[in-house]
């Protein structure tokens, strides 16, 4: 083996034994840092969801007489399906 061949060599031993000391100890730092389990499942679940309309929502019986006066003429398919006529 020439010189050439013997520093790759020693330099991937040296970049292998580096990657495996920094994983090895990388979930020892990071341990003491993570919840336990208790507390993480201890959250208080969300409560009711309530969606309100905004003042400006046009009404249901508003929304088919608009589609039915703009799909006039118009395919019966996206918006105007069933108001087309």
């Amino acid at each position: 083996m020439s010189n050439r061949h013997l520093f790759r060599l020693a330099a991937a031993s040296a970049a292998l034994l580096i990657a495996t000391s920094l994983s090895a100890a990388e979930p020892a730092a990071s341990g003491p840092k993570s919840k336990p389990a208790a507390a993480a499942s201890a959250k208080k679940a969300p409560g009711k969801v309530t969606f309100r309309d905004a003042p400006s929502a046009e009404k249901p019986a508003d929304r088919a007489r608009r589609l039915k006066r703009e799909c006039k003429g118009r395919p019966n398919a996206g918006m105007c399906l069933g108001h087309a006529s």
